[in-house]
């Protein structure tokens, strides 16, 4: 007996000094990832101190341990809030249809980047499609006013050259919602396909051969091969995505939206930025975004757990 625990505690050791030696060898990657660990802590970890207002009646005067509990005061707003609720119903359609519609774009358009055989127009394509990712919501949104506008937009010119009326997308709660699907997809749709294209890159070239043996053509490769290649890959990227749902794009329609289209398109994030730093209720606000997070991460542990039980795929 004591020499089985003389070998795990000889066991345990050697793994130890195992992983101390793979850190001593690899201390420059270390030192690397140093940095962004502690902007992380700086910037995303001690402000979440700040969220202790969201149970109080902050006032800045008093500070935040001097300002007096609420007894969940403003969490029991939350649901009698009429503005809040409109936020919160736009937020879940807006991020919905984001997820149905965006979030399969980049893997369509990486499937069919992939088909492309010629190199200059591929290389072509790929950055032309990867240039508005790296704009800001500001100045694309300037873009997209001229575009649309019912005065100078390209878009109502052509509409009248057919004998049309100029209709005002950005005004209109029938047309602002597509207006934003349209534009968050032509932003995200090729950087977001850089993912997918890597993981199809790392393919065994030797199922595509097998397939050809089968007799499968091109399009029964992409659909029979590459898709289930990926799938563990998009399964990941669509959890990440859940977990995001009360996220439906806080710049994009920041910059494009107006008081006649609240109704559909104010969203949780605008609600917040209009609660704690136009109206200054720093502890409503503060209180609303806590909420928004927790259904976040409550979506994500839900995610991963139903899609790990049908299938090995999973973030954890």
């Amino acid at each position: 007996m004591a020499k089985v625990e003389t070998a795990k505690t000889s066991l345990q050791f050697n793994k130890k000094a195992s992983t101390w030696t793979q850190m001593k060898k690899m201390k420059l990657l270390y030192a690397m990832l140093l940095f962004p660990v502690v902007m992380l802590f700086i910037f995303n970890y001690l402000p979440m101190y700040g969220v202790i207002i969201s149970f109080k009646d902050f006032s800045p005067g008093l500070g935040i341990w001097d300002s007096p509990w609420n007894n969940f005061d403003h969490f029991k707003r939350l649901f009698t809030d009429f503005m809040f609720i409109r936020a919160l119903k736009n937020t879940i359609i807006i991020s919905l249809l984001k997820i149905l519609i965006s979030f399969p774009a980049p893997i369509i358009f990486a499937l069919l980047l992939n088909e492309i055989r010629n190199q200059k127009f591929l290389k072509v394509t790929q950055s032309i499609s990867y240039l508005p990712h790296f704009m800001s919501w500001v100045i694309l949104s300037a873009m997209i006013i001229e575009v649309f506008s019912p005065q100078r937009g390209i878009i109502n010119y052509v509409i009248t050259m057919f004998g049309g009326d100029p209709i005002n997308f950005l005004s209109s709660k029938v047309f602002f919602v597509p207006v934003l699907l349209i534009t968050d997809i032509w932003k995200e749709i090729g950087y977001g396909a850089i993912i997918y294209i890597a993981s199809i890159a790392s393919i065994d070239p030797a199922l595509y051969e097998a397939a050809e043996m089968d007799g499968a053509g091109r399009f029964k490769k992409m659909i029979h091969v590459t898709l289930p290649s990926i799938m563990p890959m998009v399964i990941i990227m669509f959890i990440l995505r859940l977990g995001g749902i009360l996220n439906a794009g806080f710049d994009q329609i920041l910059n494009l939206y107006n008081p006649l289209v609240y109704e559909v398109a104010d969203i949780i994030d605008t609600y917040v930025y209009r609660s704690g730093l136009e109206q200054f209720q720093f502890d409503y606000a503060t209180a609303v975004g806590l909420f928004k997070n927790v259904i976040g991460v409550l979506f994500i542990l839900g995610a991963n757990a139903i899609i790990r039980r049908k299938s090995e795929h999973g973030i954890w």
